[in-house]
């Protein structure tokens, strides 16, 4: 038989090698192609009697990516439209739709005949899932390795047997947790956990695959014969008592039961590891499938992986702009962000100049790679070579004439106009015609940083998000007088160092920043109405969010915070409305200079990576009132809706004009509760008519801050949903024809 996705070659000891390099991919990925084509492998290799055993490899440089979600994605829409006139039809083909990849991998567990993986590169998901399913698994010994079961991520969990074969095989609270976090390991760990059999150079792996094959590889699993024991002994023993109520705690910890695809992956190996493997896999089957049919996970599919993946291969960038080779990139100041922009630019092999008002400051900007990279290398992530390689990327200096060859410059000063004005001055003066300039502020309007600018055709925003090398989001803001040369040029810069850009119009505080204060600002409202203080926290952390609005302040920055409402005062005038926030920012920046994590003190005090709720702030806001008086499930609502909320009035702005941006955008850029799907996401699960409602009914209870705006009451009337009335492949033709 031929295939198209995988070759399949036997040498003279019978050994089949059949490798995955499908066409026309820069990575492999498992869809309905690549399913038809491995059932009929393990046909042709167990139905074949010269093939004593079989290698399964890649032919790139990685194993696989996983699975194509895309595909899961069509399966679901056919069950929603099935549903409607035969729902019992329609769960029954979403549950066989979803576990055939599970039945293959069975199939080639049980084929009688050996299979042996050898995995270099990224493996993940199904990948790892079709590692463990063969019956040996030989990696690589290298830095490039990284294996993984990362689906609670985007609200599944593993549905192709990783829930049984990982808890058969290996340790179970290294295993719950492997599973839980979507953890990815390296070599050593994958070794340690007994998830892997050996490592070996990845040039050699085959050979050494064979080599193992030759020597003898068991074709029968050992939960497959009689008298298996499972690593931490049965669910109904004394072992199991000490470990599975303290491992269901953990996932309430950790989750506060917000995610479907964790809860269903405890039950699956809970009741699972009672049972024999085939019975096992179907429990399996069952709750991935009830997964599926959840709205959770129906939105992270869609944003954090179907929408991301739009975003990062450039939906947003204008077509008609020919692709830019960027070779040098200036930064304008070397502080933390300055300094993270670099490090990341480096990294992506593109040459930079750091500037800075001494040499001094420039030099300790580039020493932040220097400590980056060193203690990479200590976690045996990084060579000596490699750092060498990074650093001679970076020329630390104050002298502009240094920016004469650059693509892209990029402003991260301080966040003050006048400074802000100084460098672009001297910079244009010395930077190329096509150059752009770009400015990393986080809220002042780009239109009027570009008065400052002889070009404004060619400014810009790109905003980073701290820590830079590890948060992946980036905020690309075009001012009024912004080209798509412009755009295009920061587009392919962001794609250049792997994060995921979206793009927004002009406005205060743009589309992150405005909606992080928010909730930030609701935190603080709260502390006014009396809510002790440990009660927003949890109840930050509760409805989803990464950390309680508190603390966001403190690690923002208390005195940013000030300096952003002081600013906005300003520019409004009278128009500007004070209240408790201002009284309690004041208090806190001006009068007891408690600025946050920066000088150890906010409403946290601070010592190193420790850190308590400061026990001052009822001298601040008043003493607050008993607990008992307030509503749990209504604190998380406000801090939610009070976002979402905000990004339904950006988005009637024109500020935002992108669904998969402000969903997107909002999980990246600041935490917004990832099991919604994002800001909008979270809408439209609700409804509109019914997130009107609760606005409003928040209104006559907490003030006008929460009044619906007029997108939100016209598409109330007839429950439209943000994804109905501005589809994004839409919205993408529109672009194209303008």
């Amino acid at each position: 038989m031929t295939y198209t996705n995988f070759t399949l070659k036997t040498d003279t000891d019978g050994i089949a090698l059949i490798t995955w390099d499908m066409p026309g991919r820069s990575m492999n990925v498992i869809d309905m192609t690549v399913m038809d084509e491995l059932d009929a492998l393990v046909d042709e290799v167990a139905g074949t009697e010269a093939i004593k055993g079989a290698v399964i490899t890649s032919g790139k440089s990685s194993f696989t990516g996983g699975a194509d979600l895309t595909m899961l994605e069509s399966l679901l829409q056919d069950f929603h439209l099935k549903r409607r006139g035969d729902p019992e039809g329609a769960a029954r083909t979403l549950f066989e739709g979803s576990r055939r990849l599970s039945l293959i991998y069975r199939k080639l567990e049980t084929c009688g005949k050996p299979f042996v993986a050898a995995v270099a590169g990224t493996c993940m998901g199904g990948g790892t899932e079709l590692a463990l399913a063969c019956h040996a698994r030989i990696v690589a010994d290298d830095d490039g390795f990284k294996m993984g079961l990362p689906e609670v991520k985007v609200g599944l969990f593993p549905g192709a047997g990783g829930t049984q074969r990982v808890m058969r095989m290996t340790d179970g609270q290294q295993g719950m947790q492997f599973l839980l976090q979507g953890k990815t390991l390296r070599t050593k760990q994958a070794l340690a956990m007994k998830l892997v059999d050996g490592a070996a150079p990845a040039r050699k792996l085959v050979e050494a695959a064979k080599k193992l094959l030759k020597a003898g590889v068991d074709p029968v699993k050992p939960w497959d014969k009689k008298g298996f024991k499972l690593p931490n002994g049965k669910i109904y023993s004394p072992q199991g008592f000490q470990f599975w109520p303290a491992a269901n705690a953990i996932y309430r910890r950790e989750t506060h039961d917000n995610y479907p695809g964790p809860r269903y992956l405890l039950h699956a190996v809970v009741e699972g590891l009672q049972l024999p493997m085939d019975l096992a896999l179907q429990v399996e089957s069952r709750y991935f499938a009830k997964v599926l049919q959840t709205p959770e996970a129906a939105n992270m599919i869609r944003s954090l992986f179907v929408s991301m993946q739009e975003l990062n291969k450039g939906a947003r960038r204008p077509a008609a702009e020919r692709p830019n080779k960027i070779k040098k990139i200036g930064i304008l100041g070397a502080g933390f962000m300055g300094a993270g922009i670099a490090y990341v630019t480096a990294q992506a092999g593109i040459d930079v100049v750091l500037i800075d008002r001494d040499q001094e400051s420039a030099d300790k900007g580039k020493a932040h790679s220097d400590a980056l990279l060193t203690k990479a290398i200590q976690r045996g992530r990084a060579t000596q070579e490699q750092k060498d390689k990074l650093l001679s990327k970076i020329l630390a200096t104050t002298d502009y004439e240094e920016l004469a060859n650059c693509d892209l410059v990029i402003e991260a000063v301080f966040e003050d106009r006048e400074i802000k004005r100084g460098v672009t001055e001297k910079a244009e003066a010395v930077m190329k015609s096509r150059a752009i300039f770009a400015s990393n502020t986080s809220t002042l309007p780009i239109t009027s940083l570009a008065q400052a600018s002889k070009r404004p055709k060619s400014f810009i925003g790109i905003h980073f998000f701290s820590p830079v090398d590890k948060m992946m989001l980036v905020e690309v803001i075009m001012g009024k007088k912004t080209s798509d040369r412009a755009l295009a040029m920061a587009l392919d810069y962001i794609k250049a160092i792997r994060k995921t850009p979206i793009v927004v119009n002009d406005s205060r505080g743009f589309y992150t920043s405005r909606v992080v204060m928010t909730y930030i600002r609701e935190g603080l409202m709260m502390l006014a109405d009396g809510v002790p203080a440990a009660m927003i926290e949890n109840a930050g952390r509760m409805a989803g969010m990464p950390v309680g609005p508190l603390s966001l302040g403190d690690e923002v920055a208390l005195d940013l915070a000030w300096k952003i409402v002081s600013a906005t005062r300003k520019d409004l005038g009278i128009k500007y409305v004070e209240g408790p926030l201002d009284n309690i920012l004041e208090d806190m920046v001006v009068k007891r200079e408690r600025f946050g994590r920066k000088n150890g003190k906010g409403f946290y005090d601070y010592q190193g990576r420790d850190k308590q709720l400061w026990p001052g702030i009822p001298d601040v806001v008043g003493a607050p009132k008993p607990a008992e008086q307030f509503n749990i499930e209504e604190l998380k609502q406000r801090l939610l809706v009070m976002q979402a909320l905000e990004t339904a009035r950006i988005f009637e702005e024109k500020c935002l004009t992108d669904v998969r941006e402000a969903d997107v955008g909002s999980i990246l850029g600041f935490g917004f509760a990832p099991y919604s799907g994002g800001t909008l996401s979270y809408i439209d699960t609700m409804g509109t008519a019914a997130f009107v409602k609760l606005c409003r009914q928040f209104t006559k209870k907490w003030g006008p801050r929460f009044k619906p705006n007029r997108l939100l009451r016209e598409m109330a009337k007839t429950n439209e949903t943000f994804y109905g009335k501005f589809p994004p492949k839409e919205q993408e033709k529109a672009a194209e024809a303008a």
